[in-house]
């Protein structure tokens, strides 16, 4: 073969390796998502349980916490009330002892304030004993839920779990695999390869044509396209949808030869 005959050959080449390695790309990422799919909305129903316990484990934390501000309240109430107690016991002391009606009346007087404190310190005790028990109730109903969330994500995480385990060995395979694939896709193809995958609903964005229709949206293909198509002359897409089109023998070889590396 002349120089010029290699040279008049080597578009074609080029043009069906990366139109190959676009389908194994392809091929390895179809896997990937199957595997995803098969968690489903799991990874998304942990992490909504994990923040929901977060956020009622924090609600408890301080319901603990005005509890034990309550009781401190109380503590200081009832220290203040002994405190009372005493300056009325001192006082009446006094009493016993007054020279005069002004002395005497004094001293009521403060007797009468001591026991007005103590009355109003009472009343405050009830009131964050009150609170407190509201803030119980509040802990308990609080406490309950959260154990139930517990539990939920306990089996969530634990289904999860178990499919990443069933998966781990045939995704470390695939995304080893795409890493080596994606290495040969020069960037330019790579981003309109993403794009057009990223908006298929089937996520494809290399597809056959069968009956002379395209894969992906079902218009006829014309005969020209194909016969390009099955030449590998150029890369070629559907006018209607924008996928990239490959000939079904060329893509049956490829799913072969993905599923054989990733057994």
């Amino acid at each position: 073969m002349t120089t010029k005959d290699k040279k008049a050959n080597t578009p074609v080449e080029s043009v069906s390796e990366k139109l190959k390695n676009l389908y194994r790309l392809q091929c390895v990422d179809n896997a990937i998502y199957k595997i995803e799919t098969l968690r489903g909305e799991l990874p998304l129903e942990v992490q909504d349980l994990e923040d929901e316990v977060a956020g009622l484990e924090t609600r408890v934390a301080k319901i603990k916490s005005d509890i034990k501000t309550l009781e401190q309240e109380i503590a200081a109430k009832k220290t203040e009330i002994q405190n009372a107690k005493a300056i009325i016991s001192k006082y009446e002391e006094q009493r016993n002892n007054v020279r005069n009606n002004r002395e005497f009346e004094s001293i009521e007087k403060e007797i009468e304030y001591q026991k007005l404190e103590i009355m109003s310190y009472e009343k405050a005790i009830k009131e964050f004993q009150n609170m407190i028990a509201k803030n119980k109730e509040n802990m308990d109903r609080t406490q309950d839920i959260l154990n139930e969330k517990m539990k939920d994500l306990e089996i969530k995480r634990s289904d999860l779990n178990t499919i990443i385990e069933e998966t781990k060995s045939e995704e470390e395979k695939l995304y080893a695999l795409r890493e080596k694939v994606l290495a040969t896709i020069e960037e330019r193809l790579y981003k309109a390869y993403t794009r057009i995958r990223n908006n298929s609903r089937n996520k494809l964005a290399v597809v056959t044509f069968d009956r002379d229709s395209c894969g992906g949206c079902f218009n006829i293909i014309p005969s020209q396209r194909m016969v390009e198509i099955r030449y590998h002359k150029k890369l070629i897409d559907c006018e209607y949808c924008g996928r990239i089109l490959i000939d079904t023998n060329t893509a049956e070889e490829i799913k072969t030869e993905i599923e054989n590396l990733i057994k």
